[in-house]
Order: C-alpha cells, then sequence, then structure tokens
C-alpha cells in the first residue's frame, strides 16, 4: 500500500505540472510565445543545448518575436500614411479631347446667320499639379499620435523579447527539473532493486518471511512505473522547448546548464522599484500610449480650427500641341469650420474616453510592476530556505534509508521499514528538485519583473 500510495503521489505531481504548464499560456501570455519557424535541418547526433543558446535561438526564431515586428512594420506604415496628409502632392496629365456641342441644348438660339452646331473642335492640355495642406492642427496632431503608436509598438517588441526570454527559460528549467526527476527515479529504481535481490536471498536463508519479498518486489515495480512515467514527462518537457526555440522536433539534444543552488543578491524594493519603471518596456509602452491618445485629443479638437491649403497648376492649353500656350493657376483656400455636425464633438469625447483608458491601464501596471517586484524577492527568499532544508531533509531520508537496510539485512526489522524509508527519500528527492527550480524560476522572474530577463538569466547562469 505504501509503494501504490508513493506511486499515485508520483503521477499526480507530475499531472500537476502539466496542467501549471497549460495554465502559463494564459490571455496574458499570448499562444504564438510558444510558437516557432524552423529554419535548420536536424543534426546526426546529439547536441549540446545551453541556456544561453536556447534564449538566442528563440530571439532568432520564436514566432511570438517574429510577428511582433511585422506589427511594428504596419504601425511605422501607419506613421508614413498620416504624415502623407501634410506633404506636398505633385500629379501630371496629358489629355487630348474632341468635342461638338449642341448650342440650342444650352439655351442658346436666335444667333444672326450663326450655326446651332459648334464644332467638332479639339483641346489639349498637359499639366502639373500642386497641392499642399499648410497647415491642418488635426493632421499634425494624427502624425505625432502615429509617431508614438510607432515607438509603442517598439516598446512592445521588446517586451515580447523579455516574454521570449522568460517563456524560454522557464521551459529550460522544465525540462532539467525533468532530468533531475528521471536521475532520482533511477536511482530510487536501483536501490529497490538491491533491496528486492537482497530481500530474496535473506528468505532462501530462511532469515525474513515471503511477505518481505512480495513487498519489496511491489515496491521495485512501483519504482518501475515512476520511472516510465518521469521519462515520458521528460521526453514532452524537451518537445514543448524545441517548439520555443525552433529547433526540430526530431533533434536531440542534451542540457549543459544546471540548477544554480545560490541565490543573487537582492537590492532594495525602492532601487529596484525605480529600475523597473525606467527600463520595463511595457511600462514604457504604456506611457508612450498616454502621450499617443493626448496628441488623439488635440487632433480632434483641431476639426474645429482653421486649415490652410495651396494649390497650383501650370500647363499648356490649346487645339493641340502646336498651337498650344502657358497656362497657370495659383490659389490658397482658407477652410474655417463652422459647424461639423457634431462630429468633432464625438471624436473629443472617444479620445477622451480612451485617454482616460490609456491612464487607468498605466497607473494599474505600475501597481501591477511593484506586486511582481515583491512576490518575487518573497519567492526568492522562500525558495533558497526550502532549497536547505530540502538538502538537509534529502541527506537524512538516505540515512535512514542506510540504516533501515542494515536492519533488515540484520533481521532486526522486517521490510516495511525499508519501504517507508524508500518512500522518504523518493518524498526528499522530489523536494528538492522543486525547490531547486523554484528558486531559479523566482531569480528569473525579478528579473522579468525589473525589465531585464535576458541580462539577468545570462548572468545568473554564468553566461556573458
Amino acid at each position: 500500500m505504501k509503494a501504490l500510495a508513493g506511486c499515485l503521489i508520483v503521477f499526480f505531481s507530475l499531472f500537476l505540472q502539466t496542467l501549471l504548464a497549460q495554465q502559463k499560456q494564459s490571455p496574458n501570455v499570448p499562444p504564438t510565445l510558444y510558437g516557432s519557424v524552423s529554419s535548420d535541418t536536424t543534426a546526426g547526433a546529439p547536441i549540446s543545448l545551453s541556456i544561453t543558446d536556447a534564449i538566442d535561438r528563440a530571439l532568432r526564431y520564436n514566432l511570438g518575436l517574429i510577428l511582433s515586428e511585422q506589427d511594428t512594420r504596419v504601425s511605422t506604415a501607419a506613421r508614413v500614411r498620416a504624415l502623407s496628409e501634410l506633404l506636398p502632392k505633385i500629379s501630371g496629365t496629358i489629355s487630348e479631347s474632341v468635342q461638338q456641342i449642341n448650342l440650342a441644348a444650352f439655351g442658346f438660339t436666335g444667333f444672326q446667320g450663326g450655326p446651332a452646331i459648334v464644332g467638332p473642335f479639339s483641346v489639349f492640355d498637359a499639366r502639373l499639379r500642386y497641392t499642399h495642406t499648410v497647415f491642418d492642427f488635426r493632421f499634425l496632431h494624427e502624425l505625432r499620435s502615429a509617431s508614438e503608436r510607432v515607438t509603442a509598438s517598439n516598446y512592445s517588441q521588446q517586451d515580447i523579447r523579455e516574454l521570449v526570454v522568460l517563456i524560454t527559460t522557464d521551459l529550460y528549467l522544465e525540462s532539467l527539473a525533468g532530468g533531475s526527476r528521471v536521475e532520482a527515479a533511477r536511482s530510487q529504481l536501483k536501490t529497490s532493486q538491491a533491496v528486492y535481490d537482497r530481500a530474496v536471498n535473506l528468505k532462501e536463508t530462511g532469515v525474513v518471511p515471503g511477505i518481505d519479498v512480495l513487498r519489496a518486489q511491489v515496491q521495485l515495480q512501483g519504482q518501475q512505473q515512476r520511472l516510465i512515467a518521469a521519462e515520458n514527462e521528460l521526453a514532452k518537457q524537451k518537445l514543448n522547448l524545441a517548439r520555443a526555440i525552433g529547433l526540430p522536433q526530431a533533434q536531440e539534444f542534451t542540457q549543459s546548464n544546471q540548477f544554480v543552488t545560490d541565490p543573487l543578491n537582492i537590492p532594495p524594493l525602492e532601487q529596484t522599484l525605480s529600475t523597473a519603471l525606467d527600463s520595463r518596456p511595457d511600462y514604457r509602452r504604456a506611457m508612450t500610449l498616454i502621450r499617443s491618445a493626448e496628441e488623439s485629443r488635440k487632433a480632434a479638437t483641431g476639426r474645429r480650427l482653421p486649415s490652410l491649403r495651396l494649390d497650383a497648376d501650370y500647363g499648356a492649353l490649346g487645339t493641340n500641341p502646336t498651337f498650344a500656350h502657358g497656362t497657370m493657376l495659383v490659389q490658397g483656400t482658407l477652410l474655417i469650420p463652422i459647424y461639423t455636425g457634431e462630429r468633432a464633438r464625438a471624436e473629443i469625447l472617444e479620445s477622451e474616453s480612451l485617454l482616460e483608458q490609456r491612464k487607468a491601464e498605466a497607473s494599474n501596471l505600475r501597481d501591477q510592476i511593484e506586486y511582481q517586484i515583491r512576490t518575487a524577492n518573497l519567492d526568492i527568499q522562500a525558495a533558497a530556505d526550502q532549497v536547505r532544508v530540502a538538502q538537509a531533509a534529502r541527506d537524512l531520508a538516505q540515512q535512514q534509508l542506510t540504516q533501515a537496510q542494515d536492519r533488515f539485512a540484520a533481521g532486526v526489522v522486517n521490510g516495511l521499514e525499508v519501504t517507508q524509508a524508500q518512500e522518504a527519500v523518493a518524498g526528499a528527492d522530489e523536494n528538492y528538485i522543486s525547490s531547486l527550480f523554484g528558486l531559479n524560476v523566482a531569480e528569473v522572474a525579478l528579473g522579468r519583473a525589473i525589465g531585464s530577463a535576458e541580462k539577468t538569466v545570462k548572468s545568473f547562469f554564468g553566461g556573458k
């Protein structure tokens, strides 16, 4: 029963990890960040993959980052479109027409001796036209608003980059934890095999009853199931990592980094928060969107203000190109809006609503950043303590197992004590792996909260 309970605990733990991994793909994290565009071919032999290599690959091939680059191009195109409203426009036309007119149809009758039908005659016109909105408050502020949106899009791309680093590191650490669980399961299986072999030998010599052999065999099979489940979970975790960084699914790889056991020094909260507000791309994007909304409101107000337009043309006009003469026109127009059908008022209301929304989003994001920093600090402190306790507990559990095996071999106790000691070792190993995983994830989360995930990860794991 103890072995069965231990096996169920392991299966539930693996199921819970899978569920948590699925929940990470929340609405706040675009699913595209877990995909990639692979451009490499599969190498024949397994490759060594460090966490720095994984991040560098993800920054080249991750689908979310590639799509964000295209979004930036779209924002740039919108700015160019807004700029075009203020730039001069020059066009050229060449036309020639042949007409015959019935003057009577227009009321011209009774001419003395004059014909009622005029023509046919031809008109040739070759002309350059120039139009320029010299000044328009609405177009000017729309251009400034579009420029701020381009800046916001660039910040958004930088934020996506931070998220890619965070997700890649998290997937890499999950695979490390999976590999550690596989190694622990193999070690526990080796111990269970040794206990079973000794139980068989002791039964043959009459030292222990047959129930101890059955108990050891159940424990051995339970460890075999744990190993199978852990290996399967590790294989899926590696596939998830490969999908995010653009590595071909068939490519075998080994992870060259290991968990870091010592936490970094945690700077003071005020310093960390100040650094985050200066460097977090999502917060800078939120502030940029506020400025964009302010410009949009000014653009809506500008619809009520006068605008100045210049039109000019020059060309040759005549019956044909040979008998054409130069003609020109220069016209300046001052447009003074008097009544726009409440359109300006509607746009002002809409832009004011958007501005208040952007301000609320930025305020909420600031509080969220402080929350993320505080929780990351708490997680680092708690995880560091858990690592120390889990390490001591694992050593004690191993000593307990050794003593239980010696007592069992001496015939002092039955196999139940050995089984309990084996389950204690399995639990201690799992606690140690989970605490190491939690410490490393918390360090990366703090780097993300500050706005320097890539730098933090590469520094934390010994990268450049």
